[in-house]
């Protein structure tokens, strides 16, 4: 295109974009652009996860790493805070109130630390989801990676810290007379199990503590009333007998009370099937494949919203 000057001569015109009167969506979708941090489709934000494993991985390993790097005692910590709250549930549960019933000595001592130390994964599990998303702002906005991968890494190093706190646990056992035998390999399948319900839990807590950081403040005190309700210091067959049998059965069927049963049943010898509720196994199960499908469906549902604002 060209036009005359006022001295005769001809100039240039400019030529009109090819862009001229395209939409943002179709100029997006002519240069194949997207939104930073727009939600992928379900299968692809799977893929996404799985192609990052190995940065979850170092995270959550960096993260216990650190966790403890500012005591004397370090990484011992993992082992000696829940050993000293098994301690301290003894001397208030097991002296004063006396709240052993249908246990003796040897079996209690084992049954008050196991449950400790299992419902400590899952209590520690909830609190680092809650924060997951809202403590770590600066690495949500200034990366792009799913944000999954966040609670998926710190329910792995809580799982890691546990592991680490089994070996504690496994000479407690046979201090009491429970020996390694083929139940104990339940615990397999069992922890396994909690692994996915406290990842579910995780992945829902780091959604609602995205959106109100103040949950942070409020979930200790649910957490704790979670752990008296689930049978942590006692049996929950012998305080709660002579009630109805429906309220026994609710008592029982609470997720954190099924994974500390299933575990206590394949470590400690006095710790038999009549302290399971039935079809424990299968309870088990449905809290796991329910908390953790649920909890990543309701995660994902909200991934470009984390870090804004």
């Amino acid at each position: 295109m060209s036009e005359t000057t006022h001295d005769g001569g001809v100039a240039l015109g400019t030529a009109p974009s090819p862009d001229e009167g395209l939409t943002a969506a179709q100029l997006a979708d002519k240069y194949g652009l997207s939104v930073s941090g727009a939600r992928p489709p379900l299968p692809e934000y799977v893929r996404q996860l799985w192609g990052r494993r190995h940065f979850i991985l170092a995270f959550s390993r960096a993260k216990l790493t650190a966790q403890y790097s500012q005591a004397k005692l370090g990484q011992l910590w993992q082992v000696a805070t829940p050993l000293l709250n098994a301690a301290v549930y003894y001397f208030i549960f097991g002296v004063i109130i006396k709240a052993t019933r249908g246990l003796d000595r040897e079996t209690y001592i084992p049954f008050l630390v196991t449950g400790v130390f299992v419902f400590t994964f899952t209590q520690t599990s909830v609190m680092a989801g809650v924060r997951a998303i809202s403590g770590n702002l600066g690495l949500v906005r200034a990366l792009h990676f799913p944000r999954a991968s966040l609670p998926i890494s710190f329910a792995l190093q809580q799982l890691q810290q546990l592991l680490y706190s089994m070996i504690v646990l496994f000479v407690v056992i046979m201090v009491f007379g429970s020996y390694p035998g083929l139940s104990w390999l339940l615990i397999v399948p069992a922890l396994a199990l909690q692994v996915l319900f406290n990842t579910g839990l995780a992945l829902i807590m780091a959604r609602m503590g995205a959106k109100t950081p103040d949950l942070a403040q409020l979930m200790p005190f649910v957490t704790r009333t979670w752990m008296y309700a689930s049978g942590v210091m006692f049996s929950l067959n012998g305080m709660l007998a002579g009630r109805p049998e429906w309220f026994i059965r609710l008592m029982q069927y609470n997720p954190a009370a099924v994974y500390m049963d299933l575990i206590r049943f394949a470590l400690i010898d006095g710790y038999g099937s009549s302290h399971l509720p039935p079809h424990v196994w299968a309870a088990a199960l449905g809290w796991a494949v329910v908390f953790f499908v649920g909890g990543f469906v309701y995660f994902w549902k909200a991934e470009e919203k984390y870090g804004r604002g």
